[in-house]
């Protein structure tokens, strides 16, 4: 997935894969993780999420990257969070009281960036790549994170010849392949389709969505 697909959405403002919402599988599953407080919690591919805040109300220090500026730049100015911005490696940093937002490229993340996160919330990042793309995804995020890791990760289960745009179908098998060296717990799943009118919109006939709690 080129980096101005994704500029360009944002440009035009085609973000119908934004939520204003809490997502309800990180309101109900999140204490399963059983973090301390303070804990630090990374959240790739952000965007303007209001799930950061959640997870910042909830007493967590909260760490997300996000590729396009205006993403980044609309989430202080939409929740009016004063934010001080620095230069950091090949990144502009983003930061206000509890969060800080890189933004930039995934992929050029460096380590030390991650060295102290306990867990990871994905949401729409696995999701958002092509299946090309989501080896060299998980090998860069294996790379970053500590060990023992947890990831609550939210994916969807499609006909993907019926839709070739993100969100990508990501099937369970898909799933025990990418991580196929984690402890993998399948923790919900629910067919949404008449709870997701859009995707119909779209031309998908059934879609169904998963939720996994990942031990790296």
């Amino acid at each position: 997935m080129q980096h101005s697909f994704w500029q360009e959405r944002w440009q035009q403002n085609q973000i119908g894969f934004h939520n204003s919402d809490i997502n309800r599988h990180l309101q109900q599953n999140w204490s399963l993780l059983n973090l301390k407080p303070e804990s630090k919690v990374f959240v790739p591919l952000c965007g303007k999420s209001n799930d950061l805040l959640w997870l910042h109300q909830q007493g967590y220090q909260v760490i997300g990257v996000e590729l396009c500026r205006i993403a980044v730049e609309a989430f202080f100015t939409e929740n009016q969070l004063p934010v001080v911005k620095t230069k950091r490696d090949k990144f502009e940093l983003f930061e206000s009281d509890g969060i800080q937002i890189y933004c930039g490229d995934f992929f050029a993340l460096p380590s030390h960036v991650l060295n102290e996160i306990s867990a990871v919330y994905d949401r729409a990042s696995l999701v958002a790549l092509p299946c090309e793309m989501r080896e060299q995804y998980i090998n860069k995020m294996q790379s970053l994170l500590p060990e023992n890791t947890q990831t609550l990760l939210v994916a969807f289960t499609y006909p993907q010849h019926e839709m070739q745009a993100p969100p990508f179908s990501v099937d369970s098998t898909e799933v025990e392949r990418l991580f196929d060296c984690c402890d993998i717990k399948h923790l919900y799943s629910e067919e949404i389709s008449d709870k997701e009118p859009h995707f119909k919109a779209r031309g998908v006939s059934f879609i169904q969505e998963d939720v996994y709690l990942i031990i790296h």
